[in-house]
């Protein structure tokens, strides 16, 4: 029988790494002290061996690239197919997707600048466009620096899905050793007060795994009969069903722009590699749709965040995996400064805005928002759970639903993401003028709604990069 076994065989070894990776953190003390995910560390397991190994067994990291673009939209529609209206107070909403859109601006603008400088300097033939990884790789994550830097390629960027699949990593790694050092640091300077971070003692939170002696959350819930259709499989025929409607209308979009030539084939390539923002809008449609038809009690909100969470944990291990060690060492000079500058600004930025911007629960907020503008959402949950262990705050409530606002906000910024390419690619400036006077709009926007939602506190103490909440009663 001539069946192929390479998308099961890459899963087979995503999925030891991933078991030895939860031994791992359930057994060595280090990795339970800077929380660091077991996709994370299952993804360098697997590096090596797609880097050196599989190239003499005839395997590429082929497969790894395809997950991790199909696992991205995936992951986006099932998120986007949960049930939930936003509730709460809108205030705290918008304050946490200013503070989202503030990141976008602070590491793209940071990134570009960093990039123009070594085009002017050491490095003249370096395509301007590695800058953007900043906020790809770190804000917005693996997915989508993976499949917009294979766009990249087309443009002439040797590599780009490999480069920004490197920057991911290091956000990641941000994420874990800077997280935990802020919740030390809040700790030492009183910002947060210990006996809430009393939990980080807690077996479970460091193993990652429940003991016996805890009750264990229910997960999903049954929304059909077993008998008919099994519940799992409903959700997940939903979100593939999607998927497919997702597809068929990028097909269509692309047939149309063809009529347009070349300029119009260019588009739709590009239309491809940003595909998780049509899967999502599918999606919301197709919950639209279900809430009409008052037939959206069956979709499972458990079943989708099961889904989602399975996408990501398997898109974070094999994006590691993917990554060129051939390409990065031929980049390292920009990926190592680019990397570590974008840290530091996403450290010393969120902390001080993070702390004046917020009326309530500034230093969970912070440190739910450092981990995902870093890592990926599961990350940020990670990080608050040391300090907020049953989720009792709004904190990750408030995140998710400025996750909808942020999408749509943040539109305008992932389509011209190409035009730094554009620019390479033709020699003509203006493309990097439009592309700088977008973040200058948004920048302008970030720092109206900052002064707006701040009011007073907004320059209070602004030689204090935290504004402790007894200061702002002062």
């Amino acid at each position: 029988m001539n069946f192929s076994w390479m998308l099961f065989i890459d899963l087979g070894i995503i999925s030891a790494a991933l078991l030895l990776a939860t031994l791992i953190r359930a057994k060595v003390r280090f990795f339970q002290k800077y929380l660091i995910p077991n996709s994370l560390t299952a993804g360098f397991m697997i590096l090596p061996f797609y880097n050196f190994l599989a190239p003499q067994l005839g395997m590429s990291t082929h497969g790894l690239e395809n997950l991790v673009f199909h696992l991205l939209n995936l992951s986006f529609i099932a998120m986007s197919l949960r049930k939930g209206k936003i509730k709460g107070s809108g205030k705290r909403v918008f304050s946490t997707t200013v503070t989202i859109l503030s990141q976008y601006v602070f590491q793209g603008l940071l990134g570009l600048g960093l990039a123009f400088l070594f085009i002017s300097t050491i490095l003249p033939g370096l395509f301007p466009s590695i800058g953007l990884f900043i906020p790809l790789g770190f804000a917005l994550g693996p997915g989508q620096s993976f499949a917009i830097g294979k766009g990249w390629e087309s443009f002439g960027f040797k590599g780009a899905s490999s480069i920004g699949l490197t920057f991911a990593a290091i956000g990641f790694l941000w994420a874990c050793f800077g997280g935990v050092y802020l919740i030390n640091l809040g700790i030492k300077k009183g910002w947060v007060d210990k006996k809430k971070v009393a939990v980080f003692k807690k077996k479970g939170i460091r193993t990652g795994i429940y003991s016996t002696a805890d009750e264990q959350p229910v997960g999903a819930r049954l929304t059909t009969e077993t008998e008919a259709i099994d519940s799992m499989s409903y959700n997940i025929a939903l979100v593939l069903g999607v998927y497919i409607l997702a597809f068929l209308l990028l097909k269509f979009i692309t047939y149309l722009l063809s009529f347009a030539g070349s300029a119009g084939n260019d588009l739709a390539v590009n239309l491809w590699g940003i595909s998780f923002i049509f899967a999502a809008l599918i999606a919301m449609t197709v919950k639209k749709i279900f809430g009409v038809l008052k037939i959206d009690y069956t979709i499972d909100n458990g079943s989708m965040t099961r889904i989602a969470g399975t996408s990501v944990d398997i898109m974070v291990t094999a994006s590691i995996g993917a990554i060129s060690l051939v390409i990065v060492s031929q980049n390292w000079i920009p990926i190592l400064t680019l990397g570590i500058s974008g840290g530091v600004i996403t450290i010393i930025t969120l902390v001080w805005i993070t702390s004046r911007i917020f009326e309530d629960h500034q230093f969970h907020r912070m440190v739910m928002l450092y981990g995902a503008l870093t890592g990926t959402l599961p990350t940020g949950l990670a990080l608050l759970r040391v300090i907020d262990p049953e989720f009792e705050t709004p904190v990750a409530s408030d995140y998710m639903y400025a996750t909808g606002l942020t999408f749509f906000l943040a539109i305008p910024f992932i389509l011209m993401i190409n035009l730094p390419a554009y620019g390479y690619r033709s020699g003509n400036p203006f493309y990097y003028r439009i592309t700088f006077a977008i973040f200058a709009g948004y920048l302008i926007f970030v720092f109206v709604s900052y002064i707006f939602l701040s009011k007073k506190k907004a320059f209070k103490k602004a030689n204090h990069i935290w504004l402790k909440e007894k200061d702002d009663n002062n």
